[in-house]
């Protein structure tokens, strides 16, 4: 924790490395001691940069989710998105894939055919919001939504766009259960940012280089809680990209257990049991299955 009264940052948050082979590490910020969640995002994994020889790539084989929703959000790269209501679907750069878990979903990852075959790198944002607790038992849904539908604001040298929610007076398409916004910016060599203090809870994270919150340095792959209440400027003085996010409190803790969110460790129990069992739906063609963890 910072212990000046006056910062503008009120945590400051590192990763852990989790190498997952192929020298494919992610680096996950939340969930963390000094902060269980941001509004209503839970889970904050960064992936990459990494650069796959041809024949090799990402393979993340069927995993259920229950109580939340995923939103993948790439750099660079291409991921396969499958799943138990049938879709299938590629995301891109700039593109956003939401997937709303709700009462329960099974998904795979892994890289598409073409890219696999003559090698590609791939880095980007993987983040879990919490559904709240009058949607954690709601339908699952799939939604893709392109680049070019997602709203971007330009000015002195930052370049930002808005991935999920609502801010800067604008809305994304994808559909949100909570007030929240997520923005991804990239800065220009002396780019300034006003982040308004519209919302309780916000957050920053540095991907590739330093910046500057109201004069104090974040080192690249280190996130910033925000102190409530004030906005605050970023700044860079070298080419860098960012994340800004968060919301509204959640309407109270959660409980996580390896892909399961839930307000509740009864309904967690009740998800483990259903995973041993296969009770899931499955993704149409894929078939392997990987055994619930131990604790």
């Amino acid at each position: 924790m910072n212990d000046a009264a006056n910062s503008a940052i009120a945590h400051l948050i590192d990763g852990r490395l989790h190498d997952l082979g192929d020298g494919f590490n992610v680096r996950r910020m939340l969930p963390h001691i000094q902060a269980r969640h941001v509004g209503p995002f839970v889970f904050f994994d960064h992936m990459g940069p990494v650069s796959f020889a041809p024949g090799r790539g990402i393979d993340v084989r069927p995993h259920p989710h229950i109580g939340l929703a995923t939103v993948t959000y790439l750099f660079d790269g291409a991921i396969r998105h499958r799943d138990s209501l049938g879709s299938v679907q590629d995301i891109r750069p700039g593109d956003v894939n939401w997937m709303t878990a709700g009462r329960g979903i099974v998904h795979s990852e892994r890289t598409p055919d073409a890219e696999r075959a003559a090698g590609h790198a791939v880095h980007g944002i993987q983040i879990w919001v919490a559904l709240p607790r009058d949607a954690e038992e709601i339908t699952p849904e799939f939604h893709h939504h392109p680049v070019s539908t997602l709203p971007v604001v330009e000015r002195d040298g930052v370049h930002v766009r808005l991935v999920v929610g609502e801010a800067l007076g604008l809305r994304a398409p994808v559909r949100v259960f909570a007030p929240m916004f997520y923005l991804a910016a990239e800065f220009s060599a002396g780019g300034r940012f006003i982040l308004p203090a519209e919302y309780a809870e916000r957050a920053v994270y540095a991907l590739d280089a330093d910046l500057s919150i109201d004069g104090e340095t974040l080192s690249a792959g280190r996130m910033a809680v925000l102190a409530a209440g004030r906005e605050v400027e970023i700044a860079a003085s070298a080419p860098a990209r960012a994340v800004f996010f968060g919301g509204a409190p959640l309407d109270g803790e959660r409980h996580l257990y390896w892909n399961f969110v839930s307000s509740s460790r009864a309904r967690i129990e009740q998800a483990k049991q259903d995973w041993i069992a296969q009770r899931f739906a499955q993704i149409p063609g894929e078939t392997e299955f990987i055994p619930l963890p131990a604790q």
